[in-house]
């Protein structure tokens, strides 16, 4: 990669902000991405991103994109002002990066050169990177979906899941949670584990030493296998902050196509989303399993 390339990390309002021609992307929720932190230092050019919401991801994004540019390379970073964007403009300035900051339209944009000696780089590399987490006793990453603690969701649907039997998925399978209660059980062949995140993906691996399992980094929502015997999922139903509903539907659709007829889809879900209506499209029958004050655990028999 040349010292004159450039990169983009997110998906960048094009109204907001004009994206260099032939920009590499580093997210690491668009499958098949390359991993920015698989770049060699003072290789780019410049960086444009959709900074994330999370201080820790937000500032370990910063700090890498830094690394990676060469001296005097330009840096441009923006988020809506309610999701990080208000603190901008300081982060830079932490790192040692003068910013010139402006408002477009309900967000906050800032601009900056890297200097040759950008000052916290490594600190905010390591607060944000992949590390073990005592209190879930998993690997994690800021960023990740609940990354430091066990989603009370996924942790209702895990204590009602039957020991399971034949080959399964979990989609959007996260850190492997669920995953791991569910080869628990002996019968299960084989479980494949699909998440959109790459570093959901990583951390799964470290989470799971199982020869049983099988790991994707690809959108949940397009079927990847057929035939299963079994589906368990915590479905996503934010997209970029805000609440879509539809994502955890196409999700249940992508589990209705990839189970043989009779096979099951155990799926957990806030209970005010309403699934029954659209698990019912899918599915011969639909039970509830389990609900409590947030969540409902649903069981649909293809």
């Amino acid at each position: 990669m040349s010292a004159t390339a450039d990169g983009v990390y997110g998906i960048v309002p094009a109204d907001l902000v004009e994206l260099p021609l032939c920009a590499e992307q580093f997210s690491p929720l668009i499958p098949g991405a390359p991993a920015l932190e698989g770049v060699a230092g003072q290789s780019l050019a410049s960086m444009t991103m959709l900074a994330p919401p999370g201080t820790l991801e937000r500032r370990y994004v910063l700090a890498l994109s830094l690394r990676v540019l060469g001296p005097g390379g330009t840096l441009v970073a923006l988020a809506p002002r309610n999701r990080g964007g208000t603190r901008l403009r300081a982060e830079f300035e932490e790192f040692g990066v003068e910013a010139a900051e402006t408002a477009r339209s309900h967000h906050r944009l800032c601009e900056g050169t890297r200097p040759a000696q950008p000052t916290g780089l490594a600190q905010a590399i390591a607060a944000g990177g992949p590390q073990w987490v005592e209190a879930t006793g998993l690997w994690s990453q800021p960023g990740v979906f609940s990354w430091d603690r066990i989603d009370a969701g996924s942790r209702l649907l895990a204590e009602h899941l039957p020991a399971f039997d034949g080959h399964g998925a979990d989609l959007g399978c996260g850190t492997g949670f669920l995953a791991r209660r569910v080869l628990e059980s002996q019968s299960v062949a084989s479980l494949t584990l699909i998440d959109i995140d790459r570093r959901a993906v990583a951390a799964a691996r470290r989470n799971i030493a199982d020869p049983r399992a099988v790991f994707h980094w690809s959108d949940a929502t397009a079927p990847l296998a057929t035939g299963l015997d079994f589906v368990v999922t915590n479905p996503p139903f934010h997209e970029g902050g805000d609440e879509n509903r539809a994502l955890g539907q196409a999700v249940a659709r992508a589990a209705a196509q990839s189970l043989r007829k009779g096979g099951e889809l155990w799926l957990v879900a806030n209970g005010h989303l309403a699934y029954a209506p659209a698990l019912n499209e899918n599915f011969a029958a639909v039970s509830v399993v389990a609900r409590d004050d947030q969540f409902c655990v649903y069981r649909a028999v293809k």
